[in-house]
């Protein structure tokens, strides 16, 4: 999920003492709810990790999407979801912050260089995303299986977390892409069925939920994970309902996180949740047989990754 932002405006104004939501009447720009203020910590990690990057000419989907958490990530727990393609997606989803446009040629040296920075950092979990690659007929699932491997081979204590898009729902792309044993496949459905078509592109809440279940058929034992973004219009109805659609197809682990409008071009937040709404949306993901879900206002798809994949290995423990 990408859609931090600096400001959000909002409709129907109604506050509250307990400050779970606030609405207008107007259009207009409010001030974030205090649960939403974060701490900027640019020390020498944060300045390390950055340089890195810029070295390896590698992307972040931290930057590119603007993530609310990077300061988090990057300073004080050292990790990075890196995303390979390019930096230019060819879908243009009405909640996200990368860009979209015509992309570069495939970069395949790019692999290498995941692989090396991961062993630069000596990271215990590493989050490999990617933009769409719709101009790509195997959706980029070549150099995602190559990324895997490459880390693999440099990194034999690392785990791996894939988060493709669809990959336009060809089940050959997705083998691809499974064959290379990643430890979890993350594929997120974003927001509930009814608001799909307006706030993803080309992508299918059916889709998705196929995509992620024949991830489960091709690999029964790699985790599958998805995430859902709330603040958009859906009803807690819905939101209960897509945690049913996703335990149908057997998704693992979810998250769930405050949909944040990246710029004015965007679409704009309907409700702020309060932080003990998340903490009742994850008792009730829990209750539905979720091995493991981080939900909170700043939870993003790969926040905290490394503790998810601990989870899972338990949970995986347990039933062997």
């Amino acid at each position: 999920m990408c859609f931090p932002a600096l400001f959000i405006i909002m409709r129907n104004e109604q506050s509250s003492t307990s400050g779970v939501r606030t609405m207008a009447t107007k259009e207009e720009h409010v001030r974030k709810p205090d649960w939403l203020k974060i701490k900027l910590n640019t020390n020498e990690n944060y300045i390390g990790l950055k340089k890195l990057m810029r070295e390896n000419r590698l992307h972040t989907v931290c930057e590119e999407a603007k993530c609310p958490n990077i300061h988090e990530c990057w300073a004080v727990r050292r990790t990075a979801t890196f995303m390979i393609l390019g930096s230019v997606c060819t879908r243009a989803c009405r909640f996200c912050a990368v860009k979209t446009g015509l992309p570069t040629e495939l970069d395949w040296q790019e692999p290498e260089r995941v692989a090396e920075s991961v062993r630069i950092m000596n990271l215990k979990h590493v989050v490999v995303t990617a933009v769409a690659r719709d101009d790509l007929k195997d959706g980029g699932a070549a150099v995602f299986a190559e990324t895997v491997r490459a880390i693999r081979r440099k990194n034999p204590f690392t785990t791996i977390e894939v988060l493709p898009s669809d990959m336009g729902g060809v089940y050959e792309n997705l083998k691809i892409l499974m064959d290379a044993r990643p430890d979890i496949l993350n594929h997120n459905i974003e927001t509930v069925r009814r608001l799909t078509p307006r706030v993803r592109a080309r992508a299918t809440y059916e889709r998705s939920l196929e995509f992620l279940r024949r991830a489960k058929e091709l690999q029964p034992d790699i985790p599958t994970k998805s995430s859902i973004m709330v603040g958009l219009g859906e009803t807690k109805e819905e939101i209960i309902e897509a945690m049913d659609d996703l335990r149908a197809n057997h998704v693992d682990i979810l998250t769930i996180g405050q949909y944040l409008q990246p710029t004015k071009k965007h679409l704009k937040v309907v409700k702020y949740y309060h932080p003990d709404e998340f903490q009742e949306l994850k008792e009730i993901a829990l209750s539905k047989g979720f091995s493991h879900c981080e939900a909170g206002p700043l939870v993003r798809s790969s926040y905290h990754a490394d503790e998810q994949v601990s989870e899972a290995a338990k949970a995986r423990q347990l039933k062997a």
